[in-house]
């Protein structure tokens, strides 16, 4: 009983603390696309605020790899309860932060640089975080089931999107336009201490990992994971990295870019487009864990694989339902591109934690989802916004997700199978075949 104790309040804090981290992500991420253009980086030209608004997104991402040698060297050598701590201090004091700034109409410049570099700061808190949240339920579960247990930190991007989307839908119904450009977006960055308060209180109760508890006890902690990593585990990282890279520019094409889109090119009411990220998000919160299950059962390679060829193909269906200018055709492309997002997200924790060996896996996981988001998620909102500047045809964003697409199945070739006999407190045995994942 204390042990399912335990593994429930360990699935808890991973899902609660990766909505916070989310939250906080997808707050920025709807007002780089609504408001900050404006306010920040204020140009004739909507489109020049947007991409250089959506900049700043990009310093989330490239500020992660940072968080993730830090970080995720910690969790290995220190354990993962005191480095989910700092990082969930980190982004969250980041976050209410920016919701005080003043604007560019206020201080000038100086305004835009305070937000870069609070961008900053939460993409650091951001790539330490990821890694040991996977690690922090997956470690206390059965690894016959760790497609289902690590999805749990999965779980937190929809969650905390569609918090996020639902707290700025709300403002934009309660607020005039020109209320909520004044002060309204501003009340949800500052809501997120309230979300920091919760994630500490969970996270005060919770014990450390059976995993690491069993490294320290055998004296097998590393003293430089980061070297190892790259000297030992360079072929799983590669792996991990890949695999990552469609998924990362799916979410930003359907959870981010959408609202640019559909306001600027499509011409449709913003509300729309938010009611479209809701529903979508609505869906991911119980589709990822579902599929992170059925990739205990059916094999994470294939089910990566299939998401993959799905997420490459979905562009030819949404474009042109989007170009209908119709709120149930727009909701139903989103969905769709997000219902493919989950079975690519749910499985994709356990795949890239099964990539290391345990004694690495803090470190190795880190890497790989922060070097991931830096060639994926960073660049995609402006590669996006640059493509339909340059040809004013949704086409040549289509090809961008395909060649993304190549990129990830390419990681996938390279990837192990998962082991659930695997031994804690040895490297990963050579990859067997397992029916599941025979092609």
């Amino acid at each position: 009983m204390h042990n399912q104790r335990s593994l429930i309040r360990a699935f808890t804090a991973s899902l609660s603390d990766t909505a916070l981290e989310w939250y906080d992500f997808a707050i920025y991420s709807s007002s780089a696309a609504l408001v900050f253009g404006t306010l920040f980086f204020p140009s004739h030209d909507p489109l020049s605020g947007t991409l250089l608004a959506f900049s700043t997104y990009a310093v989330g991402y490239l500020s992660r790899p940072l968080g993730g040698f830090v970080f995720g060297r910690l969790g290995d050598v220190i354990g993962r309860k005191k480095v989910l701590v700092t990082t969930l201090l980190i982004t969250g004091a980041s976050t209410f932060v920016i919701g005080l700034l003043p604007t560019h109409e206020d201080i000038g410049v100086t305004a835009a640089v305070l937000l870069v570099l609070l961008r900053f700061a939460q993409g650091v808190g951001l790539g330490g975080e990821w890694g040991g949240a996977v690690l922090l339920s997956s470690e206390f579960g059965d690894p016959a089931r760790r497609g289902f247990w690590a999805s749990a930190a999965q779980v937190g991007p929809p969650l905390g999107t569609l918090l996020a989307n639902g707290v700025i839908a709300l403002l934009g119904v309660a607020l005039s336009a020109e209320d909520f450009l004044a002060w309204g977006w501003r009340v949800a960055f500052l809501l997120s201490a309230v979300l920091v308060i919760f994630g500490l209180w969970i996270r005060a109760k919770l014990e450390e990992t059976p995993v690491f508890q069993a490294i320290a006890e055998h004296g097998e902690r590393p003293t430089a994971p980061v070297t190892e990593v790259f000297t030992t585990q360079r072929h799983q990282l590669a792996a991990a990295v890949l695999c990552r890279v469609c998924p990362d520019v799916l979410y930003a094409l359907f959870a981010v870019f959408v609202l640019t889109y559909a306001t600027q090119e499509l011409g449709v009411p913003r509300g729309w487009a938010l009611a479209a990220v809701l529903i979508g998000s609505a869906v991911q919160v119980f589709l990822i864990p579902l599929a992170g299950a059925l990739s205990d059962r059916w094999g994470r390679r294939r089910m990566l694989a299939v998401g993959t060829l799905a997420a490459m193909a979905w562009p030819l269906v949404f474009f042109p339902l989007a170009e209908a200018r119709s709120l149930p055709l727009l909701v139903l492309g989103v969905l769709g591109g997000l219902v493919i997002h989950s079975a690519l997200f749910g499985p994709q924790a356990a795949f890239i934690a099964e990539q290391f060996t345990p004694r690495l896996r803090y470190t190795g996981s880190s890497l790989a989802y922060t070097l991931a988001g830096v060639i994926g998620g960073a660049v995609a909102p402006l590669l996006f916004t640059y493509l339909l500047a340059e040809f004013h045809n949704w086409p040549a964003l289509a090809a961008y997700l395909a060649v993304t697409g190549v990129i990830s199945l390419i990681g996938l070739a390279l990837g192990r199978n998962p082991d659930p006999a695997e031994q804690l407190l040895t490297p990963p045995a050579a990859p067997s075949a397992s029916p599941a994942d025979a092609s």
